[in-house]
């Protein structure tokens, strides 16, 4: 008889024993509640023991958590409107006061007030600053002061932000189309203007290329007729001395020469009397001189 009470006893105490006992995580951190008051902040890890059925453990996150905020849009000081959010680090520091402010809802609800402290404090930060300052790549300056008032708003939480970091600065979408296309004016403008340049220096060039082009034919023209006009009176000082020596002979020569030049085949005719001076080496006269009869065609 004995045994059949001493094994439901033994079942009670052994369920008692593990409602009395309990492990906090080496990444945790815990607060003992009865009654939803809190008796007993538990930082470090290790085994613990608690009430049965009237106190219960209530675990949070002893790590640094991340948040990563929602895209919002923010007026800066030039009126230019941009898209912004962040990510932000943040721990608990104060378990007792962390629980007071958020209840059961616990870091899900820390996260929503953080979102929207933070929000916050990059819509006051980035109003008062032109969208230069924003867009550039060195925001340090702009990051700690949003970190400094997300900090100082959420200390009633009993947590700290350890850092903020804007992740996002764009234009909304439907200024992003006006945006590229005054980009796009602005690049087919300065295209336009190298091309016109270009086009300048090209005219410039072709102009200078034709200017010495003429003078150096002109040059070349002149030193030709020189040289034409020198051989000519080379050629009529051989042809003078040639007379000179022989006048008969030159003659023949020339008539030679002219009658060689006369009836060469071509378009063009001459028309001489048989008696004329022109045929006197044919007709076995002697003629002092021939006259020169030009080329055919010239």
């Amino acid at each position: 008889m004995r045994a059949v009470y001493i094994l439901p006893a033994l079942f009670v105490a052994g369920v008692v024993a593990l409602s009395s006992v309990y492990i906090v995580d080496e990444r945790k951190q815990a607060l003992v509640l009865q009654f939803g008051q809190v008796k007993q902040v538990v930082e470090e890890p290790g085994l613990g023991f608690k009430l049965p059925f009237i106190q219960e453990v209530v675990s949070y996150e002893d790590r640094i958590l991340g948040l990563p905020t929602q895209p919002i849009e923010v007026t800066p000081a030039d009126d230019r409107r941009l898209v912004v959010d962040a990510f932000a680090r943040w721990r608990i520091t104060d378990l007792v006061k962390f629980r007071q402010a958020v209840g059961a809802g616990g870091e899900e609800v820390a996260r929503q007030r953080l979102d929207r402290i933070i929000n916050a404090a990059i819509r006051e930060i980035m109003g008062g600053v032109p969208s230069t300052a924003v867009l550039s790549e060195d925001r340090t300056a702009l990051m700690n002061r949003i970190r400094d008032i997300a900090r100082r708003e959420s200390g009633s939480l009993g947590v700290e932000v350890i850092d903020v970091r804007l992740t996002r600065t764009d234009l909304p979408e439907q200024n992003l189309e006006a945006t590229f296309a005054r980009m796009r004016a602005e690049r087919q403008r300065e295209a336009a203007d190298e091309i016109a340049r270009g086009n300048e220096a090209a005219q410039r060039v072709r102009a200078a290329a034709d200017r010495e082009q003429v003078e150096v034919t002109s040059e070349a023209r002149k030193n030709a007729e020189i040289v034409r006009g020198e051989a000519d009176a080379q050629r009529n000082a051989i042809y003078a001395e040639a007379f000179g020596r022989d006048p008969e002979f030159f003659a023949f020569t020339r008539s030679l020469t002219s009658y060689e030049r006369a009836m060469q085949s071509g378009n063009s005719s001459i028309v001489l009397s048989p008696n004329s001076e022109f045929f006197d080496y044919m007709n076995g006269v002697t003629a002092p001189v021939a006259p020169e009869v030009p080329a055919a065609g010239q």
